[in-house]
């Protein structure tokens, strides 16, 4: 849902997110069009958090950076685009310049979105593009309803390059988290309600 038709800014976003009447509520900007976010439902919620979990496990116990949920990211010189991916990592040495209470002027190493029924397809490709345009590495679009993910990568052209790996697949960190797998039969579980 497009909240307003004026041109909006991280900086606007922060103000907006101050007062009382938005401050419990969660917003994403794209060339200045600002996004309200719903909230999720059950299933996209046990997603994020099991995914969020392995891999906060795996980061943690190779000291490899952050694990986030929900944050805000834009790309640095470009406060006109913020993105808050359902889960998120960012490696020690991108986070040493980026401050603990703002939204970081870096894009995720990894970036993770999960699609509600609010989502088309073509929205979370867009997000990923912009992702991958600005320093992520690899993107991550779960698919509920489908029990897979999209692996995205950067290609040439400006385009994605998309890999789709169904329920009975192990998910890779790939460079980004080297030696992370995730048999995704852990996040679709097979007696889980669709």
């Amino acid at each position: 849902m497009v909240i307003r038709q004026q041109l909006h800014t991280v900086d606007s976003v922060q103000d907006l997110l101050r007062t009382p009447e938005y401050n419990r509520r969660r917003f994403y900007l794209i060339d200045g069009e600002l996004f309200e976010m719903s909230p999720v439902k059950r299933k996209h919620s046990r997603t994020a958090s099991l995914l969020g979990y392995f891999m906060q496990d795996f980061v943690l116990s190779k000291d490899l950076g952050e694990v986030h949920t929900e944050l805000g990211f834009y790309p640095a010189g470009d406060r006109t685009t913020l993105l808050a991916p359902d889960v998120a990592f960012v490696s020690h040495a991108r986070l040493s310049q980026q401050p603990e209470d703002e939204f970081l002027s870096i894009m995720p190493d990894l970036s993770v979105e999960i699609a509600s029924p609010s989502n088309t397809l073509i929205q979370l490709r867009r997000k990923a593009q912009i992702y991958l345009d600005n320093g992520s590495s690899l993107v991550w679009i779960v698919l509920p309803a489908e029990k897979g993910v999209d692996v995205c990568r950067a290609a040439e052209g400006l385009r994605l390059d998309i890999e789709f790996v169904a329920c009975d697949g192990l998910l890779s960190g790939e460079d980004v988290l080297p030696g992370f797998e995730l048999a995704l039969t852990k996040l679709f579980p097979p007696s889980a309600e669709s």
